[in-house]
């Protein structure tokens, strides 16, 4: 990941721009300055940071999902403006770690809020401020020299009155870059959001070439997308315990318009195994045929997906299989 000296990430006041046009609407202006950057979007879990991220970049980049900590990886999503590439960081939720998988989580967040120009702290509009939002509140004190626009997500779900009191009590939490309420389902400021990060971006070059949406290579996210669809509907211990890896993935021989996709998809223990497979197997077909959607949608292909679902006894507390599932480099 890009570094920026430190003069480059000073905390200054930024105001509100107004709303931009879209990209196609609005050409470089000659000679005006380009921005180019990292923006961490981070909190505690289940705070809407995936959401959030996919809804600035315009596509889907992170899967989501009503279970906190479904984010196991910092991602990627890339925002192409007319002045401006803006890289925005995805991170799992900082939270305390309860096996050896939350601590690497963990770990992950704090490397990544040292390593960019600017974090959005996500707080939602309807949550009450809690122990979790204060920890993460202290865990910024580390990085005084990054500015920090705490961002109120889920907006559409309360009413005005309840952002104003969330707008307040976020604003006693530290002193803040800025602070924006947005929805990343109705799109409610997402522009004045990008604005508002862009602003604290240095200037310089685009790091990524035009177009590109993610650097996430597509066997990870086809992984993820196994994940997210095995999520839908499971009992709320067993989201934690599910790990996909894609084993194999390529073209079938002769058919230039089919990709195999040969994935496993490892629980704990027999009973997860049992709930993951359902009755008959119809749970199993049903994750199948939720992710070969997506994933057909992903390649722009046809998509052939083999599932098996394996038991890995206690991995999310054992460093060898954590390397095998690939949460160690």
């Amino acid at each position: 990941m890009v570094t920026h000296p430190p003069d480059m990430r000073q905390n200054r006041e930024v105001n509100h721009p107004p709303a931009a046009a879209s990209p196609e609407a609005v050409p470089a202006a000659a000679g005006a300055v380009f921005r180019s950057g990292f923006a961490c979007l981070a909190g505690r879990p289940n705070v809407g940071k995936s959401t959030l991220t996919n809804a600035l970049v315009g596509a889907k980049v992170a899967i989501t999902s009503d279970r906190p900590q479904t984010t196991r990886r910092v991602i990627r999503g890339i925002v192409h403006r007319p002045d401006a590439q803006l890289i925005l960081v995805d991170t799992p939720g900082l939270h305390k770690p309860r096996t050896l998988l939350g601590e690497r989580l963990d770990s992950l967040v704090r490397s990544t809020l040292a390593e960019v120009d600017v974090i959005g702290f996500c707080v939602p509009a309807g949550d009450p401020v809690g122990p979790g939002d204060r920890f993460f509140a202290r865990e910024l004190e580390h990085v005084r020299k990054t500015p920090v626009v705490v961002i109120v997500t889920k907006t559409d779900q309360v009413p005005p009155e309840r952002v104003a009191e969330q707008l307040v009590a976020v604003s006693e939490l530290g002193d803040w870059a800025d602070v924006v309420p947005v929805s990343a389902v109705t799109g409610f400021q997402l522009d004045v959001l990008a604005d508002v990060l862009v602003s604290h971006l240095p200037e310089g070059q685009p790091l990524y070439p035009d177009g590109e949406l993610t650097d996430e290579p597509e066997q990870i996210m086809v992984a993820e997308l196994i994940r997210e669809a095995a999520l839908a509907g499971v009992r709320d211990e067993l989201p934690h315990s599910i790990a996909v890896v894609v084993e194999e993935m390529g073209p079938r021989p002769g058919r230039d318009d089919l990709v195999d996709v040969h994935a496993e998809l490892y629980v704990e223990r027999s009973s997860q195994k049992a709930i993951v497979i359902g009755t008959g197997g119809a749970r199993l077909k049903d994750v199948g045929t939720r992710a070969r959607r997506q994933i057909e949608a992903l390649l722009g292909t046809k998509v052939f997906l083999d599932l098996h679902v394996k038991i890995a006894k206690d991995w999310q507390r054992n460093p060898k299989q954590l390397r095998r599932l690939g949460f160690y480099d």
